[in-house]
């Protein structure tokens, strides 16, 4: 690949690593994101608590990770070793979560406790790998006229993954069972890993970017008021994501223990009904990217909002009826797909130059952290006011109910006020 100039195009190898590459990553974020979550009430117990405590805890990791190896990558000038560790490393504790559910269970704490630091481990080192090294690669490669493509790419892995990992992952693991699922998506990891780093190559324009007074202070060289003044349309961007993630934790990771315990769903035919409403939303990239590309982000960020409501309290009221289930799993789908997209691109044509690694880092806050603390607590009180009871494997406590889906879609139409103050910098 020549010199990444504004008019020059993604070559095909670049391509190829990014569908490979970054479809690995996001089925390992998925398969945290979802089927821990089903593995916690399955096999330890239906305490939604374990799971809010999971997903903040290995969301402050995946932060520090994010900030961390973002910034040494910059001072390096290298994504390719980070790629290559912190994917070997990502697998490894993907197995070895599975572990946890050969400890005594009378002993519920210590169970807890090995949960929630294997996820954390785990976090660690996928952020290294994906949201540090990879993210940043992706910006490397690309510049303001592709990052539309670059934006839909990045925006579709999640959901192919989402299909993968709930469709494939669910049969493989009502066949085989969870700790031999752990396994073999602990070991493609690290083999994606290795092919990646045999075969990318580093952006042509990355260049090391050494702050002089040392790695800490590049680090939080972010974290002060010039900065955010300097990036105004950028930190209300983040905003956006930040407002609209906390409303997709509020049900995501809850909603495969929705579809097994309160519609009866086994694990295969709840992977297959949310993989079939995600594989169609997942068209409506094609159309965003043009858009994305003339710049008509607000246009786009609208729509999904206006999706998510309405695709979220259809899930809802649909129950067991599959006629409205899939309809609401596909307009959800879409607004998640809109928002994902846009960001995206929104995001990469804003950071600036030099500190891409490190930016990714403050993306981690709003879209990971932040929603990841604030989604999955606030969805446990409502679980545990509003939920059902259940009791699995003489294990008693609350599944999710329908509750859930309507306080997210309300939740949702908040998104609207950070991306009023973007529109209005965006004109600037």
């Amino acid at each position: 690949m020549g010199k990444n100039n504004i008019t020059e195009k993604i070559g095909r190898r670049e391509w190829i690593l990014v569908w490979v590459v970054g479809l690995a990553g996001q089925l390992c974020w998925n398969v945290e994101n979802q089927w821990f979550n089903t593995f916690i009430y399955a096999k330890i117990g239906p305490y939604a608590w374990i799971i809010s405590w999971m997903t903040a805890v290995s969301s402050i990791v995946t932060t520090f990770s994010t900030f961390f190896w973002g910034t040494m990558s910059d001072r390096k000038g290298k994504r390719r070793p980070f790629i290559f560790i912190g994917y070997l490393l990502w697998g490894l504790f993907t197995i070895l979560f599975g572990v946890s559910e050969f400890l005594p269970k009378n002993e519920l704490i210590a169970a807890a406790v090995m949960i929630v630091a294997m996820d954390a481990l785990m976090s660690f080192f996928g952020s290294m790998g994906n949201d540090a090294a990879f993210s940043s690669w992706t910006t490397d490669i690309s510049n303001e006229k592709n990052r539309g493509q670059i934006g839909a790419a990045l925006a579709a892995l999640p959901i192919i993954a989402t299909i993968l990992g709930t469709v494939v992952s669910g049969i493989l693991i009502s066949i085989l069972d969870y700790f031999v699922f752990f396994i073999i998506m602990g070991v493609s990891v690290m083999i994606i890993g290795i092919a990646g780093f045999i075969f990318m190559k580093e952006g042509e324009n990355l260049q090391p970017n050494r702050d002089e007074k040392g790695f800490w202070h590049q680090v939080f060289s972010v974290f002060n008021f010039k900065t955010v003044k300097e990036n105004k349309e950028l930190f209300c961007v983040f905003l956006i994501s930040c407002v609209y993630f906390i409303c997709f934790n509020f049900y995501y990771a809850h909603i495969g223990n929705y579809f097994i315990y309160v519609l009866g769903y086994d694990e295969g035919m709840s992977g297959i009904l949310q993989g079939a409403g995600l594989g169609l939303a997942i068209l409506s990239t094609i159309p965003a990217t043009k858009a994305i590309n003339k710049g008509q982000h607000i246009k786009m960020i609208a729509m999904s909002i206006v999706f998510s409501v309405i695709g979220l309290f259809v899930i809802g009221i649909a129950g067991r009826t599959i006629a409205l289930l899939l309809p609401g799993i596909i307009l959800a789908g879409i607004g998640y797909v809109l928002i994902m997209q846009t960001t995206t691109a929104w995001m990469k044509n804003l950071y600036p130059e030099g500190n891409y690694g490190q930016f990714e880092g403050v993306r981690i806050i709003f879209t990971v952290m932040i929603p990841m603390v604030l989604g999955p607590s606030s969805a446990n009180i409502i679980i545990q006011a509003f939920g059902t009871p259940v009791e699995i494997n003489g294990n008693v406590g609350m599944a999710p109910s329908s509750v859930l889906f309507y306080t997210a879609a309300v939740m949702s139409v908040l998104t609207l006020i950070p991306t009023y103050f973007a529109s209005k910098h965006k004109k600037k």
